[in-house]
């Protein structure tokens, strides 16, 4: 880099996007069908003829670098295991504020062991865990959406 040479995320990842960023704002149409020949992409004529730029750039990055399948693969590499979590951790997720888990009623106390075995089977009981919620005005919910 000292050199002026660029570094090479720069050079292998960022001028690839910036240089299709580009081709498409410009609206240089060789350079875009070289670019999604070149990557073997196949955008849709409906796409490719639309007046704002924007999708045309979404219906090519979303084929090039897909984000979904991105997120996806990260969260199963980087998430641990449900089994491998240990049993305070168990107890500290299902007590709220400053309960204790001794203070739950049996029923929910004996979840414990269901929560840690992440057993599928259909006697199995469902365990659903809402980690963050959100308030959303009740104008934005669907059901409230004028139609």
């Amino acid at each position: 880099q000292s050199k002026g040479k660029k570094p090479l995320f720069v050079q292998l990842v960022l001028d690839n996007i910036w240089s299709l960023y580009e081709a498409v704002m410009k609206r240089d149409k060789e350079k875009i069908e070289k670019i999604v020949t070149s990557l073997g992409l196949k955008i849709g004529a409906r796409e490719s003829r639309h007046t704002d730029p924007k999708v045309q750039l979404n219906a090519i990055c979303s084929q090039w670098l897909p984000i979904s399948d991105a997120v996806l693969s990260m969260v199963c590499n980087k998430v641990p295991s449900p089994l491998d979590i240990t049993a305070e951790r168990v107890e500290k997720l299902m007590c709220v504020g400053a309960r204790t888990f001794d203070s739950l009623p049996p029923e929910t106390q004996e979840l414990k062991s269901a929560f840690m075995k992440c057993s599928s089977e259909g006697t199995a009981p469902v365990i659903v865990f809402v980690s963050k919620m959100f308030p959303v005005d009740s104008k934005a919910l669907p059901q409230n959406k004028p139609r």
